[in-house]
């Protein structure tokens, strides 16, 4: 049996760090003057109480010694419970949202998929909306630690060509993400900050730079207004976003680098001008669509073409213009971008570009050896070939990323919704981009119309997707619980 005490005393350490932030958004309110306030105290003192116990329970174990089985279940429970305790703000505050809402908007946020369910933002007391935009901010700082230092060591995936050189060639991985999460959250912590002070600059209020700057650097996209970013009628805002967007797309580790003088590795990156380089692409193809559909001409398709292209394979999901409206082949190119994703390393979602990248390397190699059936054709990534095992691993994750979307797909349309809402919601959740398209999911909507079970069934899309998948399907496996 798997020994959780250990894995008690983290999530313990992890819930008391939760509660203690719930005071941010109650002194907000108390500086707001609105009554909200006695909620997140309540909650607060109800999460660290609980997390407290956990650490109790588990204090006296071996968690420098975690081992592979429990950094699985580790991973899965720390989204599982976090949510779980974040969603009390959202059933006892104004928004005063049912338990599968509330839960829903939680795991939305700590997973930075910014899926919502809360209509009428604009009239929302601050504290709730800061206690969104926190969530995404706490959520990212996790993912990024986990994309760099549990994920290469469980091998999802392909994760484990970002495996770092280490004389310790044991199974503890916890020290390893203890170090990865000291050499980057000082990055993170800065490009946030100057991420806030550029909306200021571009002309937003504290409040709204701050919020938004959390939702931006980690690529959530929740939003103070119902219009979202469309909301503040500025290009300069626009382009502050898009940078910072991609900022938050890019992998963590490299800024560490550059930090540390390392210029090179910045532009040297396959992953990183494969992704640039997908921008530009698409950011090509839909402004000339704007300027054929005679939506935009100029600057403004341009900017409207990059800020879209940008929001999504960010999965940031921000929205600036009800793009729904654009007609098919541009509906068709963003549920093709919803996806893809950007870098790993990175608080973005969806398939990741170095995936794509060992994808097209290896259907390369496959048609190349039905040329030249005695031909020796390794596949390449960064110019250097990888083993099998990569190869493999990668093939497994994509196959089993479209069996998923399709599954739940299918699932959503069996219970009476159309295809364009069942598609995009599903690889939406599953991706954690947030919109979707169509009337029901649409840009210029919500989730808040769709029944609970579909809730449900996105609530847990979205933990998969953030999870990459494997993390949690092997919880299900009989003999992963076997001695």
């Amino acid at each position: 049996m798997i020994d959780l005490r250990p894995i008690a005393a983290i999530l313990g350490v992890l819930l008391a760090i939760l509660g203690t932030t719930m005071m941010i958004p109650a002194m907000v309110d108390i500086v707001a003057g609105k009554g909200d306030f006695l909620v997140y105290v309540a909650a607060a003192v109800i999460t660290a109480f609980v997390g407290f116990s956990l650490w109790l329970a588990g204090r006296n174990s071996a968690v420098e010694r975690l081992d592979l089985r429990q950094a699985f279940v580790l991973t899965t429970a720390s989204w599982v419970l976090l949510s779980a305790f974040a969603a009390i703000p959202f059933m006892w505050s104004e928004t005063d949202l049912p338990f599968v809402d509330a839960y829903f908007e939680a795991m939305s946020g700590l997973t930075t998929t910014g899926a919502t369910v809360v209509s009428h933002l604009d009239t929302r007391p601050p504290g709730i909306l800061i206690w969104r935009a926190f969530l995404h901010w706490y959520g990212g700082i996790g993912i990024i630690v986990m994309a760099m230092a549990l994920l290469p060591m469980l091998q999802i995936g392909g994760m484990q060509l970002f495996r770092a050189e280490s004389s310790d060639k044991s199974e503890k991985v916890l020290p390893r993400a203890a170090q990865m999460a000291k050499s980057i959250v000082g990055t993170y912590v800065l490009l946030s900050l100057a991420c806030a002070v550029t909306y200021i600059v571009c002309g937003m209020s504290v409040f709204d730079a701050v919020a938004h700057a959390m939702a931006t650097i980690s690529t959530g996209g929740f939003s103070t207004h119902d219009a979202s970013i469309g909301y503040f009628h500025s290009p300069a805002i626009e382009y502050a976003a898009i940078f910072f967007m991609l900022a938050g797309s890019l992998p963590f580790v490299l800024y560490v680098r550059v930090l540390a003088g390392d210029f090179s590795r910045m532009v040297a990156n396959t992953e990183v001008r494969l992704f640039l380089g997908l921008v530009a692409f698409f950011t090509v193809i839909t402004t000339f669509e704007q300027v054929r559909g005679g939506i935009a001409v100029g600057e403004t398709a341009l900017r409207q073409g990059l800020f879209n292209v940008v929001s999504i394979m960010s999965t940031t999901g921000f929205v600036a213009t009800d793009y729904t409206h654009w007609g098919p082949p541009t509906e068709a190119l963003y549920f093709i971008l919803l996806f893809l994703g950007a870098c790993t390393g990175s608080t973005a979602g969806g398939m990741k570009t170095f995936r794509i990248a060992i994808l097209g390397s290896a259907l390369a190699q496959h048609l190349k050896r039905i040329i030249y059936p005695n031909g020796v054709f390794p596949v390449r990534y960064g110019g250097q070939p990888i083993g099998d095992d990569v190869v493999a691993s990668v093939l497994s994750f994509a196959f089993l990323y479209l069996s998923s979307f399709m599954l739940i797909a299918i699932a959503i349309n069996a219970l009476g919704f159309d295809l364009i809402t069942a598609f995009s919601a599903s690889i939406t959740a599953l991706a954690n981009v947030g919109p979707g398209l169509g009337t029901v999911v649409g840009p210029a909507q919500n989730f808040a119309g769709l029944p609970d079970h579909v809730i449900w069934l996105l609530s847990f899309g979205m933990l998969m997707g953030r999870l990459e998948l494997f993390t949690v399907l092997v919880l299900f496996l009989p003999s992963f619980w076997r001695r």
